[in-house]
């Protein structure tokens, strides 16, 4: 009789602690559902202030939690911290000198979300039309481009180099192509102080080429970012050594920049492999390889240093100058420049619309 009064004690045990539990469960339930009852009897005022401190994905998301958090979150409250909190200056600056699109007409809103969608979709002229705004749509990180008539172009007021034109596709009432030059030189600045504070960002040249383009293939136009007060330079330092190109990356990265992708994946597939230098290795491009003196690889190996220009999906394409961080309270200038001044050839069939600076994508 002893083992089975053993085992009915093991099956009490066991049904005690199931029905323990199950009690733990249900009160752990009880107070979940009292902390959620708690929560949605929240003013719609403290509700708010919650979401304006997430982003406007979760904005967005929230509207479908209840009616009440709907209401909150499509408030002005929400989406005015959303907004740049200088956007009203900005939009002062606008063409016209009012709230106006790129059009000309005057722009009218009946929410911020809306304003900021808007934003996030239509950018407006500011500065007498020589730069644009808009705004991301995942962070409200401000986005500025520079237009051509802004950017400093060497030979850009000499007509048999540089020839300006409209085009109904570009943003800005002018843009520059290049006629023919064997010295390209672009630069480009803009104050820190505007742009989103502690945010990385990404300078890329807005262009297109012409049927007809020439002189891009080799060498490519070498690229830099940089921030006056904290010299964070981009740069690519490029020698020639015996016929053999020897690919140098400085401390702070390097941007080689192609301007004619077709043009240059020719070439890729014309030329021998590439002689790497020591100082690259430096690099985390390269480090990977491990190798400690110049060592051959072909331009799809060292793809990290060197760029091409990609579709924007406006009928433009862009190309990557380099990346900066803006430190809260940064002042200086970011100053970017783009130049192919050692090949000695001529180069024609570039269209350049600008320069535009947005926040990176992580």
């Amino acid at each position: 009789m002893k083992p089975k009064t053993r085992l009915h004690n093991r099956e009490v045990v066991e049904v005690v602690e199931e029905a323990e539990a199950e009690a733990e469960a249900e009160e752990i339930d009880q107070k979940k559902g009292g902390m959620m009852t708690n929560f949605y009897s929240l003013p719609e005022g403290c509700v708010a202030n919650i979401i304006a401190l997430t982003s406007p994905r979760d904005a967005c998301r929230s509207s479908a939690v209840s009616s009440m958090f709907e209401s909150a979150a499509v408030s002005d409250f929400v989406w005015e911290r959303f907004l740049p909190s200088d956007y009203e200056e900005i939009i002062s600056r606008s063409s016209s000198g009012s709230r106006s699109s790129s059009s000309g007409h005057r722009l009218t809103f009946s929410s911020k979300k809306e304003l900021y969608f808007y934003l996030c979709d239509h950018p407006i002229l500011i500065d007498g039309g020589t730069k644009s705004f808009r705004v991301d749509r995942s962070s409200g990180k401000k986005i500025y481009m520079i237009g051509a008539r802004e950017l400093s172009i060497v030979w850009g007021g000499t007509p048999q180099y540089w020839r300006w034109t409209s085009l109904p596709e570009a943003r800005f009432p002018e843009v520059a192509e290049l006629v023919r030059v064997c010295w390209l030189e672009i630069k480009g600045k803009m104050d820190t102080r505007m742009l989103s504070p502690e945010t990385a960002y990404t300078a890329y040249l807005v262009m297109k080429s012409v049927e007809g383009a020439y002189g891009f293939e080799h060498p490519p136009a070498e690229a830099s970012v940089k921030i006056t007060s904290t010299n964070t330079d981009i740069t690519t330092i490029k020698n020639d050594v015996d016929g053999v190109d020897w690919w140098m990356a400085n401390d702070q990265g390097g941007r080689s920049v192609y301007l004619d992708r077709a043009c240059a994946m020719r070439r890729h597939f014309q030329l021998a492999p590439v002689a790497v230098a020591p100082q690259a290795i430096r690099n985390k491009e390269l480090a990977r390889y491990g190798h400690s003196r110049p060592t051959l690889f072909t331009r799809w190996d060292i793809a990290g240093l060197v760029q091409f220009p990609v579709s924007r999906g406006d009928g433009w394409m862009e190309v990557e100058m380099g990346e900066i961080y803006i430190e809260g309270g940064d002042k200086g200038d970011v100053q970017m420049s783009l130049t192919e001044i050692k090949g000695g050839h001529w180069k024609a069939g570039l269209i350049v619309q600008g320069i535009e600076l947005r926040p990176k994508n992580n």
